[in-house]
């Protein structure tokens, strides 16, 4: 079933790449509760769409790529110096946690025409060594004309998010239930070190996580695709 939706969006992409003038970028916005799956399948679509594409126009550069929201995170030390800090850092991963101001500046400059003089522009990505975003590094080239966005917070009917999606071509969002997400998210972050054992991961996917999910949830914009993500491994992040 997952492979199906899949081969589905990826026709329906495509169809909309080939239909997009030259100038333009074609820009979808994937977002879904922590743990959803919106990641793989954000990573699974550039992949298929730059499949595609070199089998059109062979020796091209790719045409996809997709573009995490992880790197809008707030630096620990912008958290640290919050009103509460504690309660920030137990947080992170909110929406108040993140700078959707520092995103829609990215997405209105992708939204811009492309022509001869195009630059290629920069997001931040995020180091989970370092629990911090790193400035500039993921290239965005003139030539990336299909740029799948992840994260959770990308169809928030909350100001500054809706603006940013108010320019997407399309809004996705991946469907997953609580529990699920729940299991996924204790493996990750015993995985990640941000949780030491079960427990601890567990205690933060309950508090913060999915009170994150039910926000997300609960404040949605009307959007194009809906997504169901099940128990599948390959759909993890």
């Amino acid at each position: 079933m997952m492979e199906e939706q899949v081969d589905r969006l990826v026709k329906k992409t495509w169809a909309k790449f080939l239909s997009t003038p030259t100038t333009a970028r074609l820009m979808i916005a994937i977002s879904g509760i922590p743990g959803s799956g919106k990641t793989s399948l954000a990573g699974i679509m550039a992949r298929r769409i730059n499949e595609l594409y070199a089998q059109k126009f062979p020796g091209s550069p790719p045409v996809a790529i997709f573009v995490p929201m992880d790197g809008y995170h707030l630096t620990r030390a912008q958290l640290a110096a919050m009103p509460d800090p504690a309660f920030a850092a137990a947080r992170r991963g909110a929406a108040f946690t993140f700078d959707p101001e520092k995103f829609l500046r990215l997405v209105k400059r992708l939204r811009e025409d492309l022509g001869p003089a195009t630059q290629t522009i920069f997001a931040p990505s995020f180091d989970h060594a370092v629990k911090d975003p790193v400035e500039d590094d993921i290239p965005i080239l003139a030539t990336s004309r299909v740029i799948f966005f992840e994260g959770n917070y990308l169809s928030l009917d909350k100001e500054p998010w809706n603006t940013a999606a108010s320019l997407m071509d399309e809004l996705w969002f991946v469907e997953v239930d609580f529990e699920t997400a729940r299991h996924r998210l204790i493996k990750r972050h015993v995985e990640a070190g941000i949780a030491k054992d079960a427990e601890e991961a567990d205690k933060r996917a309950r508090e913060n996580d999915l009170v994150n999910g039910s926000e997300i949830v609960n404040h949605r914009m009307p959007i194009q695709e809906v997504i169901i993500s099940k128990d599948d491994a390959t759909w993890e992040r």
